[in-house]
Formats: C-alpha cells, sequence, structure tokens
C-alpha cells in the first residue's frame, strides 16, 4: 500500500535473535568447527596466520578468561591498534567476560587517546607499540598519568603473557545478557567533538547479522574484512556479520587498494564492505583489471554519499550485486539498506527500507511532526538497534533520543510512497544562501558525474550579504587538471544560478574520519584560516 506519511516499518522476520556475543560465536563453531574462522591478511604470506571456528572460540574464551584475572564485569576495556587477529579476540573475549570494549582510532594523537580513555573510565588499554610512525606505546604511558582510572597498559607484543591466564579453567564466565552494554563507541567526528555511544549485545548483533543477510552474505563465505574494527562498520557490519554465517574472515590489517584486490583474488572472496573512498582507489589501482574478481558476489559500502555513477560503475566492473548502508554509530551502526534485486535506480538514488525490527520516520526538524511523502526532513529511527546512549552524557542522550524511542540522526532525507529514502545531507551541512535551502547532496552528485572529477565534497562558506556560499572542493581524476570555468558551465546547465559554487578548491586529498567519512568541518576551518587558495 502506497504511503502517505513518511514512516515505514521494516520486516518482522528474521525475529530479534535474543543473544550475545559469546552465543553467536559458541554457534558458529558447533555448526562448522573445521572452516577457517580468520585468516589474518598481511602483504606477506608466510605470516598469513589462520584459525578455525573451534580454535578461534577457544582463544575467545582464554581471552575472556584473562581478562577476568585482571579487571572485572562492567570493566571499560580500551583497544588501541590496527585491524589484527587479537582485536577481533578481544572483541568477543570481552563480549564474553561481560566487559565493555571501548574502540579507539589508530590515527589519534595523545590528546584524543587522552579524552577517549578518560572519558569513558577505562580501566585497561591494549596497545600496539606503534602503527604508520604513530608512537602509540609512548602516548599511552605518557598520558597514563592523566588518566586516574587507568590502571593497566597491554602492549599486544606481550599477547601471549596475557593470554596465558586464560588457561586457568577455574576461571568461571559471567552470565551475559544481550541487553547488557558490550562496546563503546566515539562517534566520528564529522562535526568535531566526539561522544561515546553506548552500544548492547542485541543492537550490535542482530545489526551485523541483518545486514549480511541482505548484502547476499550465504553460510561459508569468504569475507575480505578492510573496514577497521575500531569503527561499526568493521567489528560489526563485517566481523559480526562474518560470525553469523560462518563465513571466514580475512582480516586485512589496513587499508591499501592493491593489497585487498589481491585478497580478494587469492582467497576467491565473496563479500566486502567498502566506503566510496576505498572502491573508487580499487577501481583506479593498476591490479584491478588483472585481477580475477569473478568470485565477488556482495559489495557493499555507505559511510557517505554512494554516488549514482559509481554504484552502476561497481556493477558493471565486478559483476556482483551492491548494496547500500545508511545509518550512523548510534543506530549500531545501520538503519536502511538497499537490497541486491533492488533497480540499479534504487541501489543509486536510494539508502533502501529500514532492517527487520526496526522503523524509519522523516520529520520536520522544527516541529517534530511526521512529514508527507517526498518532504525533506530529519531522519528517525526505533528499534532494537538504538544505542542505549551517550557514555555519561545524559544531556546529549536525551537530545539525540526522544521519549518514544526515537534515534533523531541529524541527517535530512526524504520517503518515497514505497517507504525508500533519499539522503539529502545533514541538518548541519544545509546551506542556506539569501533564505533559500542548498542540499549538497544535489550538488555533489552532479560534479562526481564529470569525467574530470574524482572526488568532491561541496559546503558552505558564511558571507556578509548572503549569509552563506556555495564552495566547492575538488580531487582530480588522476592525471587531469581542473578548470573552473568548465566546471561552472557544467553546472549551470543543470542548477538554478545560486546552487553553482561560488568557490572552488582543488585538493590531493580530503580530511577523513576514521571510517572514510569527509571532515566537512576542518575544510571549513581551514578557507576561514585562510589556509586554502581558491582556484
Amino acid at each position: 500500500m502506497a504511503l502517505t506519511k513518511s514512516h515505514v516499518a521494516g520486516p518482522t522476520t528474521p525475529a530479534v535473535r535474543e543473544m550475545t556475543f559469546g552465543d553467536l560465536l559458541r554457534k558458529a563453531a558447533e555448526a562448522a568447527p573445521d572452516r577457517l574462522a580468520l585468516i589474518a591478511g598481511v602483504p606477506d604470506p608466510a605470516q598469513r596466520r589462520q584459525w578455525t571456528y573451534a580454535q578461534f572460540y577457544r582463544e575467545a574464551q582464554r581471552t575472556a578468561r584473562a581478562l577476568l584475572s585482571r579487571f572485572k564485569p562492567g570493566d571499560r576495556i580500551a583497544v588501541w591498534a590496527q585491524n589484527i587477529p587479537e582485536w577481533m579476540m578481544l572483541e568477543f573475549g570481552a563480549g564474553m567476560a561481560g566487559m565493555i570494549l571501548v574502540t579507539v582510532n589508530p590515527a589519534f594523537r595523545a590528546r584524543e587517546v587522552e579524552y577517549v580513555l578518560k572519558q569513558s573510565r577505562s580501566a585497561g588499554v591494549f596497545v600496539v607499540n606503534g602503527f604508520r610512525g604513530n608512537p602509540m606505546l609512548e602516548t599511552v604511558n605518557e598520558v597514563k598519568p592523566n588518566c586516574p582510572e587507568l590502571r593497566e597498559i597491554i602492549c599486544f607484543d606481550d599477547w601471549d603473557t596475557f593470554i596465558a591466564a586464560g588457561d586457568d579453567e577455574s576461571i568461571k564466565l559471567p552470565a551475559v545478557s544481550p541487553d547488557d552494554p558490550v562496546m563503546i563507541q566515539y562517534t566520528s567526528g564529522t562535526t568535531g567533538f566526539p561522544k561515546g555511544a553506548l552500544l548492547r549485545h542485541r543492537g550490535l548483533l542482530n545489526n551485523g547479522a541483518d545486514t549480511a543477510d541482505r548484502m547476499g552474505v550465504d553460510p561459508g563465505d569468504v569475507f575480505v574484512t578492510t573496514m577497521p574494527l575500531f569503527h561499526t562498520g568493521g567489528c560489526v557490519c563485517c566481523v559480526i556479520g562474518a560470525v553469523s554465517k560462518a563465513a571466514t574472515t580475512v582480516l586485512v590489517e589496513a587499508f591499501e587498494p592493491g593489497l585487498v584486490l589481491e585478497m580478494l583474488g587469492t582467497y576467491r572472496g565473496n563479500a566486502m564492505l567498502g566506503v566510496p573512498t576505498m572502491l573508487v582507489a580499487m577501481l583506479e589501482h593498476p591490479t584491478f583489471a588483472a585481477t580475477d574478481l569473478s568470485s565477488v558476489k556482495a559489495i557493499c559500502s555507505g559511510g557517505s554519499t554512494v554516488p549514482a555513477s559509481l554504484v552502476r560503475l561497481l556493477e558493471e566492473k565486478l559483476g556482483a550485486p551492491f548494496t547500500i548502508v545508511f545509518g550512523q554509530t548510534e543506530c549500531s551502526p545501520v538503519a536502511a539498506q538497499t537490497r541486491t534485486t533492488d533497480s540499479v535506480e534504487d541501489k543509486a538514488n536510494t539508502i533502501g527500507l529500514p532492517l527487520p525490527n526496526m522503523e524509519t520516520k522523516i520529520v520536520d526538524p522544527n516541529t517534530g511532526e511526521t512529514v508527507p511523502i517526498g518532504t525533506i526532513g530529519e531522519f528517525c529511527t526505533r528499534g532494537y538497534h538504538v544505542m542505549i546512549g551517550y557514555f555519561e552524557m545524559p544531556d546529549a542522550t536525551a537530545a539525540a533520543i526522544d521519549s518514544d524511542g526515537w534515534l533523531h540522526t541529524g541527517d535530512l532525507c526524504a520517503m518515497d510512497a514505497r517507504g525508500y529514502c533519499t539522503v539529502e545531507g545533514r541538518l548541519k551541512d544545509m546551506i542556506i544562501r539569501g533564505g533559500e535551502n542548498i542540499y549538497p547532496r544535489e550538488l555533489e552528485e552532479l560534479l562526481f558525474k564529470h569525467p574530470k572529477v574524482g572526488e568532491v565534497a561541496v559546503i558552505g562558506l558564511p558571507h556578509e550579504k548572503w549569509g552563506e556560499e556555495v564552495a566547492a572542493f575538488i580531487r582530480p581524476a588522476p592525471g587531469v587538471a581542473i578548470d573552473k570555468e568548465e566546471l561552472i558551465a557544467y553546472m549551470r546547465a543543470s542548477l538554478a544560478p545560486h546552487k553553482t559554487p561560488k568557490h572552488w578548491y582543488v585538493v590531493d586529498a580530503f580530511p577523513l574520519t576514521g571510517s572514510g567519512k569527509i571532515q566537512k568541518f576542518k575544510l571549513r576551518e581551514a578557507c576561514t584560516k585562510g589556509e586554502m587558495t581558491a582556484i
């Protein structure tokens, strides 16, 4: 039945799984004990460690007991590392031990790490010596005096010593409920100040499993995990999604397009999830054409605008159905997703429908009223997947989740009569020029179609007369130069004059969050400080 109001519910099957992380891993180990659960996808084939499901389940139990020898249920335990197998052992081990894993971006520096450790009141932190020139162990030791509740620093170099305590089987694992908190994920910070989203077993487990279902992942598939584990895209959509299917995870330490292509070819990868910047880098890589990608059958993207032309290009080049996820950390993280059977137009232009057992509505940001079909408003979502709240931030939680349980995402969307939504931008990104609302998404979609444009971001810059003026930031496609007048003429052919960018900037790369979203506030800051020169 065609909708008249922008409110739709997802399917009711499968029912919400009342399980914990430990339950999910045990079920996979019982179903496929000898199947490979995990391969460490490092560049050197000789260093590619691997575990069957039976072995991985045993290691996760050892991890849980080792944690209980040093910490107590309910403690927050931080992990600061790139994608390494021990990270996944901590994910499941902490869940089995009734502890809360606090995930930290490996790119963080001292001030950021100190903030996360202090705000989360972490009792311990697991950390690598360093990664990509970042002296992480040294940094943690430096900030520890400012973190009064941080009792223990455990370096991953000493993992074998740490986990040996888990051989003591007299250490009993606590009873853990699907409703218990299991993770604190700090929001990506596209607008600056990060908040810790407190997430429960039920929300993360069902979200990962339902996302894998809709992607078209089958039991026993090979899932090449390129998304960072510190982000829900990695540790939920990829890791939990794979374990829900007893699939094999090929864990790539850090995204590098050539390495990811090699993993897909070598291990006959069936599924992967990547933000648009990753997928563009793979398409542009010199080994793409020569890599056998015939095994790939499920590609998923999200995290930022996925341009229509990129969807068509990927389906054409990979011969695999493409799905798009939409959500945010606060909703575990997926609130809507397209289906593999959707039309190319729907995959290219919409974010699909809610996952099972959740609802979506679009509201007027000023009145909170549900808007008619086709009207732009704020995307709200409700269901098992909504976070418990922001850790020890009651005011911020109350501002995000209303009394009826709806999470207000800050995303601007419009819903059609079928319940499919299109993304029109962020409430905070919307440009108001002379009283006219301009949605950056529309301009970005158009510019991305231009053959000279590799990536694009559109923002509003302050202006005395108009309030804001439109600015476009372009990363050129490989080997081409940007001609401003050519792009202005191209935009004018399709858009009203007031929407055409007034300011144009060329960049080599964009400032990104750890999950691959462009940090538009950093572009705005650089411009207002006079650090960028327009063309």
